[in-house]
């Protein structure tokens, strides 16, 4: 028990508390691993919870359970080969973590990508957002009871991974995204934009039947209203960003406060709500869905012509291929790229860019000491400041809130890892 006593508080830490729990030292208390497991937890996550029957006393989350260095293998890479470790990080919109490390690589070299190629990862980052929020908002209704939804949501989200399939040949991890552009030298499929139109037709009609199935739902409000609620001084306090951020009603969006990659040119609303609880993160996530799918029908609408990639004689691309396999010139610059020291190198400097991935700020901040690859690479993931604020939202409620506000702050294990 003396495991037990270090993490035990006073009653007078809890005079304040949502129950008006009083402490009583002759009560048994016990020590829980909520996780690592998946149900629940949503991956290797775990929280070791002190209980006083299903009460939770305290709560401490601990980190680590991935062990995969992003960080440190991305120090032994090229500059383009770290992009499919950065897939990794959040697996449920790849593309939006590939944007935010290109963004950072392209700042170091001083390049200017095209307008077409600007436009063409608003749409993929748009899409991968939706995708995310589907996958969040599922596995949390999911986690309450309401099943029905997941597999109304999930239907939706494998159409669009029917998109990205017919446009990368894979569906979870993209790893798309280049230095100067995108990783294939063709262009946009013909129907890809045709075939993108009709899947964003039949989201808002799903999302509609989402709402009825829970807007009005007893045991939905019982679960989810005023349960886990962030103040607007505790999200400041705590470094909370994203959905979470928005839904304790602070209107903050990197896509608005400091736009990147055009999203200047774009007429969206930044969805916020009042309370901070979990029922105000669900209608966040289910309203950013809608704004995305604006965002993406105006970039289709307005796209521009032009190059996709960057000029390959910049040195930053790998050449076409029927240049490789049809000029001695094609071959030897690819080889050059590939097998030898000569590819592209940065200049000395740093570069830090921020972007608004699903779960909030997604930053990454690179060294370059004039290599071929990130002297030092330095990730500031959402899932691991908004984790951060776990234990106040549960201690001092029901073990079934617990499951309530975790899935709520959609914590990704992968962005977790240190």
């Amino acid at each position: 028990m003396a495991e037990v006593k270090d993490m035990l508080k006073t009653a007078e830490e809890y005079k304040d508390n949502f129950y008006d729990y009083v402490y009583d030292p002759k009560e048994e208390h016990i020590l829980l691993n909520f996780g690592p497991s998946h149900p629940a937890t949503h991956g290797t996550l775990r929280l070791v919870l002190e209980l006083d029957g299903e009460r939770v006393i305290k709560c401490v989350p601990d980190l680590g359970y991935l062990h995969h260095g992003f960080e440190k293998l991305g120090e032994y890479k090229s500059y383009n080969q770290a992009v499919t470790i950065t897939d990794r990080m959040n697996y449920l919109s790849s593309f939006n973590n590939n944007l935010a490390y290109i963004l950072a690589v392209e700042k170091l070299f001083g390049i200017e990508v095209t307008p077409r190629a600007k436009y063409f990862r608003v749409i993929l980052a748009e899409l991968s957002r939706i995708s995310d929020h589907l996958v969040s908002v599922g596995t949390q209704t999911m986690d309450l009871g309401a099943f029905t939804v997941l597999l109304y949501l999930w239907r939706e989200r494998e159409n669009i991974y029917n998109l990205f399939e017919s446009l990368t040949g894979t569906r979870l991890t993209l790893g798309y995204a280049r230095v100067g552009g995108f990783a294939r030298d063709r262009d946009i499929p013909p129907d890809f934009f045709a075939q993108t139109q009709k899947v964003l037709n039949g989201i808002p009609h799903t999302l509609d039947d989402v709402e009825k199935l829970l807007s009005g739902n007893r045991i939905w409000l019982d679960r989810t209203v005023g349960v886990g609620m962030i103040t607007k001084e505790a999200a400041a306090s705590y470094g909370i960003t994203g959905p979470s951020l928005r839904a304790a009603g602070v209107p903050w969006d990197i896509r608005v406060a400091e736009p990147y990659s055009g999203y200047e040119d774009f007429d969206f609303d930044i969805a916020v709500a009042d309370h901070g609880d979990v029922n105000d993160r669900y209608a966040v996530r289910l309203e950013e869905i809608l704004q995305s799918i604006r965002i993406i029908k105006q970039a289709m609408e307005n796209f521009p012509e032009g190059e996709l990639n960057v000029d390959p004689d910049s040195k930053v691309m790998m050449p076409a291929k029927d240049k490789v396999y049809g000029s001695i010139e094609g071959l030897i610059y690819q080889f050059e790229i590939v097998m030898t020291n000569r590819g592209a190198r940065a200049p000395k400097g740093e570069a830090y860019v921020a972007t608004e991935a699903p779960n909030g700020e997604l930053g990454f901040y690179i060294i370059s000491n004039n290599g071929r690859g990130p002297y030092r690479f330095r990730v500031r993931p959402p899932s691991f400041y908004n984790y951060q604020i776990i234990p106040p939202l549960v201690e001092g409620r029901l073990l079934s809130d617990v499951v309530a506000v975790l899935s709520s702050l959609n914590i990704i294990a992968g962005e977790l890892d240190r």
